[in-house]
């Protein structure tokens, strides 16, 4: 207790800390003498910038959350050192016995003063790429909405003791008006089609976008392609976030910043690892087990990697290699996106070879 006060003792600069909450924020300012003031501020821009604005160069924590982006941004163009938070690495806050925002803001204050990083700190992407990395979220969530809406129709055409064969969503419309021609049933699934085929015209327009206008903005997405089962989706939501690969020292970093390492437990005599630990970003991480399940798929192609999993399958299960095949994914995308290299599929990241000055 007495290094913690000493600590607090000799703060150079004030710290707040601001639990976020879609209508208010609580706010503990946390003076260098270690007396602590309590505010309530609506979580507008407007009353954010006239609190903000009364402090000068002060370090400001806050956890990751659906209004902690343009918070953080509007508090750096304030001038304050801001830390955001990893709520997934806060058990302290997440799994406190005293649970309230008063007490969350509180934490949050006398954590950044003593160790920030005990906050296990990340970085929000900028403007422009969380507007194009909705549109490839936005993709998804309609994709999945598309084979709900698929999978209803079979649903309610089954109970009526009729079937209808496999087809594509971009098709099975048609192909259940043609297949049930004259049954009473196709009026009632209707609607359920009609807002299929609206979800397939949205879906091409994103898909056309991601293949004719994304590569011009990130022609790294291009480069990326080159490993099999790396589509348009894959790697640009690998590139919008990441952001920036010199983020990572070391490629073989990614894999656990993006969760796909298992947790490690260690306790006494104890040590063993755990399921993946799940950190990072939740829709990377699924777009990367997708791209394994092709990888080990009958569609993938032959390679050095591909062989690698399914040998680990046999000797493991699929889930294992599956999620082994998507960190090697991670990490050999980071690697060719920082070097410019090319993907051998015999070999792997090789070095591009040099182009002779007279061919130049």
């Amino acid at each position: 207790m007495g290094d913690y006060a000493r600590v607090i003792g000799e703060l150079s600069t004030k710290v707040i800390g601001v639990d976020i909450s879609d209508k208010w924020s609580q706010v503990c300012v946390l003076h260098e003498s270690g007396e602590e003031e309590e505010f309530r501020i609506r979580t507008i821009p407007e009353d954010m910038e006239a609190f903000f604005s009364e402090y000068e160069g002060v370090r400001v924590v806050l956890e990751a959350g659906t209004h902690s982006p343009w918070v953080s941004e509007m508090l750096e163009g304030l001038g304050h050192e801001v830390i955001v938070a990893d709520p997934a690495e806060l058990a302290l806050i997440s799994k406190g016995k005293r649970k309230s925002d008063r007490e969350d803001a509180k934490k949050l204050a006398h954590l950044g003063a003593v160790d920030p990083s005990l906050l296990s700190p990340i970085r929000h992407r900028g403007r422009e790429a969380r507007l194009d990395l909705s549109k490839v979220r936005l993709r998804s969530l309609l994709v999945q909405m598309r084979t709900q809406a698929m999978l209803h129709v079979r649903g309610v055409v089954k109970s009526f003791g009729l079937r209808v064969k496999g087809h594509s969503p971009e098709v099975f419309p048609r192909k259940v008006r043609e297949e049930l021609a004259g049954e009473a049933i196709v009026a009632a699934v209707e609607p359920a089609l009609k807002t299929m085929e609206g979800l397939t015209e949205e879906i091409r327009k994103l898909d056309r976008w991601l293949e004719e206008e994304a590569p011009k903005k990130y022609p790294e997405v291009e480069l990326l392609q080159q490993v099999d089962g790396v589509g348009p989706v894959v790697s640009l939501t690998y590139v919008l976030t990441l952001e920036d690969p010199r983020r990572f020292a070391r490629s073989r970093s990614v894999g656990s910043y993006l969760g796909l390492v298992p947790r490690l437990h260690e306790s006494g005599e104890q040590e063993g690892s755990r399921r993946l630990s799940k950190a990072g970003d939740e829709e990377l991480r699924r777009v990367l087990i997708q791209a394994a399940h092709h990888v080990l798929g009958r569609w993938g192609k032959d390679s050095r990697l591909r062989r690698w999993g399914l040998a680990l399958m046999e000797r493991k299960g699929r889930k294992k290699a599956v999620a082994a095949v998507a960190r090697k994914l991670a990490v050999i995308l980071h690697r060719i996106w920082v070097t410019g290299a090319e993907w051998d599929p015999e070999h792997g990241v090789r070095a591009r070879k040099a182009v002779p000055a007279e061919a130049k």
